[in-house]
Order: C-alpha cells, then sequence, then structure tokens
C-alpha cells in the first residue's frame, strides 16, 4: 500500500469514528430541539433562545452515559491505529 493511500485511509477512518461518536450527542440535539419547537408552535411562544438550554442539558446527558462507550471505540480505534503500521 502507497504511503499516500495509508494517510488518506486513516482520515477517513478518523472521519467515521467521529461521526460515530458524535451521531447519538448530536440527534439528542436535535430529538430535543425538534420537541421544544412544536411545543413552542402549540403553545405561540416564539423565543428563539428557550430551546437552547434544554438542548445543551440532553446533549450533555448523552455524552456522559455513554463515555464508557466512548472511550472503547477510541481505545478500539488507537489500537488498530498502532497496530495497521
Amino acid at each position: 500500500m502507497n504511503p499516500d493511500d495509508a494517510l488518506i485511509q486513516t482520515a477517513i477512518d478518523a472521519l467515521i469514528i467521529t461521526l460515530k461518536i458524535m451521531a447519538p450527542i448530536l440527534a439528542a440535539g436535535i430529538v430535543v430541539g425538534l420537541v421544544i419547537s412544536i411545543l413552542q408552535s402549540i403553545t405561540s411562544i416564539q423565543e428563539q433562545t428557550i430551546a437552547f438550554v434544554p438542548k445543551i442539558f440532553a446533549m450533555v446527558l448523552v455524552a456522559v452515559a455513554l463515555i464508557p462507550w466512548i472511550v472503547a471505540r477510541l481505545i478500539e480505534f488507537t489500537r488498530e491505529m498502532f497496530t495497521s503500521w
């Protein structure tokens, strides 16, 4: 394998693991934002900043809950990086 190909594949793998790690956290923010937007439209409250705090809280809560899984994925990726070279 060409060193350039190995570098490109490593960058692709890093981006994929980043997407896998961030997807549940971002999904939590999207779901909470959607629920709050629906509640705002039902109650006719048009304040833009109301959704900010619950979204951040939900995203932090999901990130803390997923720390063992995130660490396991990062350790697996790191181990793969060191053994592939």
